[in-house]
C-alpha cells in the first residue's frame, strides 16, 4: 500500500469513529430527554370556548308572571316603573321580560334573565331603534334593522346568501343578520320561533326574535347563573370576547338595588 493509499484509509477511519460517536452522544441527549418527561404528562387540552375569565351581570333580576287575566302580557306598573329606570322602551322590556319567564317555565335549568336579553337586544339594535326604525305596539319594526354583508371581510364572517334568505335581506349575493336580535338567516331557521303566538316566527318581531334568542343561549343544558355558562351562551351568539364584555355592562347597567 503506498503512503496517500495509507493515508487516505487512516482519514476515512478517523471520520467513521468521529460519526460513531456523535450518534452515541446524540443518543445519550435523547435518552436525558426522555427521562425528564414526565410519565403521565397530557398530550394536549381541549381547546376552551373562549380564554376570557367567566363574567356574568351582577344579579339577574327577575321579571313578574304574566297576567293569568290578560294572557302573556308582564305586569304594566312593573313595565313602567322599569322603563323608566333603565330607559328601555316598554316594548322591548316586555319581550325580554316574556322571553325569560318563558324559558323559565320551559327549561328552568337555564336562568336566562331579561337583562341578559335586553344587553344583546341594546347592542344588536338599540333594542329595535337603530337607523331611524322603532318598534310598533306588536314587537314590529317599522323599518328593516339589516346588518352588513357578510360577505368575508376583515372581521366578518363569509356566508353566501341563498332564496330563503334574501327574502329578509334583499341582497342576493351576500347573508345579513336581520331583525332586533341581528338573527342570521341559517340560524333563524333553526331556531326561529313564535314568540307571540300569531303563527308566524318573525325575526323582525322583538317578541319572536327576544324568545329565539332565549332559546338559543339555552342550548346545550348551559346555566347562566353560573360564570361559565353565561360567558359560552353570549359568546356562542357573537364569537367575539370584545361582545360578551360589552353585553354584561350593558346588562349590569340595568340592574338596580
Amino acid at each position: 500500500m503506498s503512503d496517500q493509499a495509507a493515508r487516505r484509509e487512516r482519514r476515512i477511519t478517523a471520520a467513521i469513529a468521529v460519526t460513531a460517536l456523535c450518534a452515541v452522544a446524540g443518543l445519550m441527549v435523547s435518552a436525558a430527554l426522555l427521562a425528564k418527561s414526565p410519565q403521565g404528562a397530557p398530550r394536549s387540552a381541549p381547546t376552551p370556548t373562549t380564554t376570557m375569565a367567566p363574567v356574568k351581570p351582577v344579579s339577574e333580576p327577575v321579571a313578574p308572571a304574566p297576567e293569568a287575566s290578560s294572557g302573556e302580557r308582564i305586569d304594566a306598573t312593573w313595565l313602567s316603573q322599569v322603563a323608566r329606570q333603565t330607559g328601555i322602551g316598554t316594548v322591548a322590556l316586555e319581550a325580554y321580560a316574556l322571553a325569560s319567564v318563558r324559558l323559565d317555565r320551559e327549561q328552568p335549568k337555564c336562568h336566562v334573565g331579561w337583562t341578559t336579553l335586553a344587553g344583546i337586544g341594546a347592542i344588536e339594535s338599540g333594542h329595535g331603534t337603530n337607523g331611524g326604525s322603532r318598534l310598533r305596539a306588536d314587537g314590529t319594526t317599522t323599518r328593516p334593522i339589516v346588518g352588513p354583508a357578510l360577505d368575508g371581510s376583515p372581521g366578518v364572517a363569509r356566508i353566501p346568501s341563498d332564496e330563503q334568505s334574501e327574502k329578509w335581506h334583499g341582497d342576493k349575493t351576500w347573508d345579513h343578520a336581520v331583525g332586533p336580535m341581528q338573527f342570521i338567516p341559517s340560524t333563524w331557521r333553526k331556531w326561529g320561533s313564535d314568540g307571540n303566538e300569531d303563527g308566524t316566527a318573525d325575526p323582525n318581531n322583538v317578541i319572536d326574535a327576544a324568545y329565539s334568542a332565549a332559546r338559543y343561549l339555552c342550548a346545550s343544558g348551559r346555566d347562566l347563573r353560573t360564570g361559565q355558562g353565561w360567558t359560552q351562551a353570549v359568546f356562542s351568539y357573537n364569537h367575539s370576547e370584545d361582545y360578551v364584555h360589552n353585553v354584561v355592562a350593558r346588562a349590569n347597567s340595568y340592574v338596580r338595588p
